[in-house]
Order: structure tokens, then sequence, then C-alpha cells
């Protein structure tokens, strides 16, 4: 028999909602606590890959709360999915060293070196990111016959205690014109990240939140799937956001202000 699927479930972004950098933001971890005692069906869907898994798992803890593997979602171990179901087994990977470890057995070639290669992961390196590295990105995908371009996320930016930074989509966007060819998005905003965390959680689109400061990656793509998108105050947000033309389902200040939502607008209690 099949299961039940969830009346309502939560998408949480991490960074900006739950934490901004290495801290916790106010009222985070009471609104977790929460969710916990409400039983409300939940993954975490982020498109970071400066962390591993495990070193995500480690972070929550230094931070006061606990998941298991099961409750992350990350465009890293999609990724990995996708190249061992197509038997794709040689990668160049341009991401942090320690992300490298949620690719499992995948061969990852040196970037130093001329290799042959079956696809070019691109994910958050950061600061390691010059010419030289880009150039090799280049360089790979110009191989014949051309090896896949694989994005993990397409996020445009994001807030550390530092500032705004870079993430991944505008280097994706410039091997995509340099190499003439179309990335593989396995991460926000791609509908099949999307999907693939409403099927993990057996709920439909309708009944799901998602709950980011990313106006265009967190929001706008979750609604482009029928997912209703809460949009928090919090992290990369700016109050331009709200001039353009995406609308959120629900405007909170920040997460904390969650459970008081929730029983106004779903549990529709006084």
């Amino acid at each position: 028999m099949q299961a039940d699927k969830a009346r309502n479930a939560l998408l949480i972004d991490l960074d900006g909602v739950i934490y901004q950098s290495e801290h916790l933001l106010d009222g985070a971890l009471e609104t977790l606590e929460w969710i916990g005692r409400k039983k409300i069906p939940h993954l975490y869907v982020t498109n970071t890959t400066s962390r591993s898994c495990a070193a995500l798992l480690d972070k929550f803890q230094t931070l006061g709360f606990s998941a298991t593997l099961k409750d992350l979602v990350t465009p890293a171990v999609a990724a990995a999915q996708w190249l061992q179901s197509r038997q794709l087994h040689k990668v160049a990977l341009f991401v942090p060293e320690v992300t490298q470890a949620d690719f499992g057995d995948i061969e990852s070639v040196s970037l130093d070196r001329e290799a042959t290669v079956d696809a070019v992961v691109i994910g958050d390196l950061g600061e390691a990111w010059d010419y030289r590295l880009l150039n090799r990105a280049f360089r790979f995908l110009m191989q014949d016959p051309q090896p896949a371009l694989i994005a993990l996320g397409m996020t445009r930016y994001w807030r550390d205690q530092n500032g705004l930074r870079l993430d991944v989509a505008p280097f994706i966007k410039a091997l995509e014109h340099a190499a003439s060819c179309e990335a593989l998005v396995l991460g926000k905003p791609a509908a099949a990240f999307f999907e693939s965390s409403l099927a993990k959680l057996q709920c439909d689109a309708e009944q799901a939140f998602m709950i980011g400061d990313d106006i265009v990656g967190d929001i706008d793509a979750a609604q482009n799937c029928g997912i209703r998108g809460i949009q928090v105050r919090t992290g990369k947000f700016r109050e331009a956001d709200l001039d353009g033309p995406i609308k959120p389902y629900a405007l909170l200040d920040s997460f904390a202000d969650l459970p008081s939502w929730w029983r106004q607008a779903v549990d529709r209690t006084p």
C-alpha cells in the first residue's frame, strides 16, 4: 500500500534563514524545536558546496541542532547520483576539496594536467577562483566530444559576515558563453531539484512551503514548481527584491516568525 502523502511540509534553506555564516540567527533554534514538536515533515535544501554533507551535519551540531543525511538535499549528492546513473566516471571537479567526499567513487582527475573527462562539475570555490582555474574549466569543455557541464546550483550571490559575495552562477554563465554549451543545473533553481525534494517528502507541490532568503533562487524557483514561497527578511534579502515581479506567498521578518504565521495561515487557530 502506498504511504499517505504529507498534508503540509517544509523545504528550508540554510544560510541566511537558519544561520548567517557561522552564527545561528535569533529565534531559529526555537523554530526548529517547534517544527519537531509539530512533527512537520521537512528537508534542508541548500546549494552549499563549500562543505560536505558530513561537515554540514557537524556544523548543525555545533550550532545546537541535529539532523541526519536523509534530511539534507544538496547539489553535490544529486550530481553524484546523476553521474553514476549515466556511467560517467571520469570527472573534473571544480569544488572545494571537502565536498569531493560527496562524490563517492567517481574518479576526480587532477586539474593541473591534460586529461579526457566525461563531465565538468562546477561548485562554489569562493576566492579560489582565478583566471587560471576558470580557463582550466574552459579547456576541459573544449574537448571533442564535449563533456557535460554540471552546475551545482545557479545561485547568483550570497552574504557572509563581510557582505555580498559571488556564487556559482556567474562562473557558469561565463563558461556557457565561452564554450557554446548549456549547463545541466543540479540544485536550486532547477525544477528537478525541487521535484526530487517533494518526492523524498512524499508531498504534493501545493502542500509544500519553501522558506528562503533568495527571491529568485528560492521563492520564484519554488513557486514555478507550484510550491508556496515564504520569503524571510534575513540573509541576502533586500527590500528592493519586493519591487520586482516576484511576489512571495508570505513575507516574514525572520524564520523565528514561522510558528505564529503558521498558526494563523495554516492551522487557522487564534
